[in-house]
């Protein structure tokens, strides 16, 4: 009894299982019957009122049938209304307008008063569609429910007509008819419902991997931009922050769409970006679509003069063709490039600056000595010895001016060596988010507390850097503009304004000097270059260095009114912005 008990249950689960459409093809499917199933009511109810008008002595049967009909023509169109107002109970629906053209047809075909091929051949229709859209099990029982009226009416019709079973043949090879368009049906409902499955899931693996890629896009670093038809159809947020154009931080990315309205107010925000992008980039954007199809091409772009502020100076810009005639155009910031470089740099100096500091610190620190020493003796000297004017006294006095300078210059010399070998033991930039408008008040208090250093916070940003880099290029800025400043006035002051442009943090540092000489302009940051004979040419160097090293910049401004030093960072968070 046990494997009968298995087999019984394996087809119950088999017959119960979800083996239907989905319910947007279901739908489709049900709405093209139910129009099927109106539209043949109809034709019964026209047929009736043909038929009564051509024979008159058919009262009753003709009566009964426009009452089916009639009654059959309302449901229709009701099971028909239904489809377009309920859906949740879609199957229920089928289910009965199936049950109700079995019962129908049957109806029809007591009526008629003999066997009708043509209602019968109509039963395969519902068997057919019971089949497709409902599961197996209710599909199962409509086909008996069909079989079985069909026998009976043969039966029906054979007892009013002296028990001839001359037409009982016939209803059984209509009942395996019905069986055979039954099974058939089922086999073709089930490839249809496979391949709805399969292509379901592809569609779902497409989303998902659409919507990774989406994200990578958003993600990148570098700006993407698809040109199609001389359109822009897809720009990320990079391409914003690159060419210093405004973006909405609460609208979608452009290169997303869900739905319909999405994919209206993308297409907005594209038209937007394409019409910005000519007129601040007029000159990119005529390169880009000037391109043919089918070619590529590489070129750098110098940012124009409105996105001055930007931390990008040059933008490398890739146009790469896609298989269908459209271009992909990469924008890539050169400033990791330059770090790169500037790290390369430093190692190299810190290779050699490591190999002979010692070397020249010793006999450095000798000569140091010897001087100090030299010195103290001309102090006993002068102790000891009150005849300023004789020979002796003076050659020594002379001589102690050439000990004060030798000693002088090892400190000069000393302190060139403490500034390189900051280069040296440089190690990576270790950046963490900085308040400003909370780091700096601390850190003039900490550096330059009793000079007169003002700070103008115009905005609250936060930008990422090396705290302890960010102290060495401020307090090589400070410093120079303090010494300067007292050059030109007897009070000297700096000050230090942070505000922001864009997606950028500005950080100027101000002083009251007579500024930098248009010649000395293209030598200002090179090492050892110095206007101060106090100086030891590294400063600035160093600070520039510092900057390209947490993907900032470091400026001379000529066009400001005051001795204008720029460090120009990347806002961590655009929102903070006021």
């Amino acid at each position: 009894m046990k494997p009968v008990t298995d087999i019984v249950s394996t087809v119950l689960q088999y017959l119960h299982r979800d083996d239907t459409l989905p319910l947007p093809q279901l739908r489709k499917l049900g709405l093209i019957y139910s129009s099927y199933r109106f539209i043949v009511s109809v034709f019964f109810m026209l047929m009736v009122y043909i038929n009564a008008r051509a024979d008159n002595s058919a009262l009753l049967p003709s009566f009964l049938q426009q009452t089916v009909l009639s009654f059959y023509v309302l449901l229709s169109l009701i099971l028909l209304g239904l489809f377009y107002v309920v859906s949740k109970k879609m199957r229920r629906q089928l289910a009965f307008g199936l049950v109700l053209d079995v019962v129908i047809l049957s109806l029809l075909l007591y009526t008629a008063g003999a066997p009708d091929l043509q209602l019968t051949m109509l039963y395969m229709v519902v068997v057919a569609a019971s089949f497709m859209l409902l599961h197996s099990s209710q599909a199962l029982i409509i086909t008996l429910l069909a079989i079985i009226f069909v026998i009976y009416q043969q039966f029906f019709y054979a007892i009013a007509n002296s028990m001839s079973l001359a037409n009982l043949s016939d209803a059984l090879l209509m009942s395996a008819s019905f069986l055979a368009v039954g099974i058939l049906s089922w086999s073709l409902s089930q490839r249809l419902v496979q391949l709805e499955k399969v292509a379901a899931s592809h569609a779902k693996e497409v989303e998902r991997l659409n919507v990774i890629n989406q994200e990578v896009i958003t993600q990148m670093v570098n700006g993407v931009i698809v040109i199609d038809n001389q359109r822009i159809v897809l720009a990320n947020l990079a391409a914003h922050q690159l060419l210093s154009m405004a973006h909405n931080p609460n609208s979608q990315d452009l290169s997303m769409a869900i739905n319909d309205t999405q994919n209206d107010k993308r297409h907005a925000l594209l038209n937007n970006f394409q019409q910005a992008l000519s007129k601040q980039h007029a000159q990119l954007l005529k390169a880009c679509l000037s391109v043919a199809n089918g070619q590529s091409r590489s070129f750098t772009y110098d940012l124009p003069a409105i996105a001055n502020a930007s931390v990008f100076g040059k933008l490398r810009v890739q146009i790469t063709p896609l298989k269908d005639d459209s271009k992909l155009v990469i924008l890539e910031d050169l400033r990791r490039e330059h770090a790169s470089a500037q790290q390369l740099k430093l190692a190299s100096l810190g290779q050699l600056t490591a190999s002979i500091a010692h070397e020249i610190r010793n006999p450095l620190a000798a000569i140091s000595q010897a001087s100090q020493l030299l010195m103290e003796d001309m102090a006993e000297f002068d102790a000891n010895n009150n005849q300023e004017n004789s020979p002796s006294y003076l050659d020594m006095a002379g001589n102690h001016e050439l000990y004060k300078m030798i000693f002088s210059q090892t400190k000069r010399v000393n302190r060139i060596i403490e500034d390189v070998l900051k280069l040296s033991r440089q190690q990576k930039a270790n950046q963490q988010s900085i308040v400003l408008a909370e780091w700096l008040p601390i850190f003039l208090e900490n550096y330059f507390k009793g000079h007169d250093v003002f700070l103008h916070v115009k905005t609250q940003p936060i930008i990422s850097f090396d705290t302890h880099q960010l102290e060495q290029i401020l307090i090589n800025l400070i410093n120079n503009g303090l010494r300067h400043s007292s050059y030109a006035h007897p009070h000297a002051y700096v000050e230090i304004e942070i505000y922001c442009v864009d997606n950028d943090v500005i950080i100027d540092t101000l002083d009251g000097g007579t500024g930098v000489k248009a010649e000395e302009l293209p030598h200002l940051f090179n090492p050892f270059f110095t206007t101060d004979q106090k100086g030891t040419g590294l400063g600035l160097y160093l600070s520039q260095a510092f900057c390209e090293a947490n993907q900032a910049r470091l400026l001379y401004v000529p066009e400001h009114e005051k001795t204008c030093f720029r460090l120009i960072a990347p806002a961590v968070n655009s929102d903070t912005h006021v």
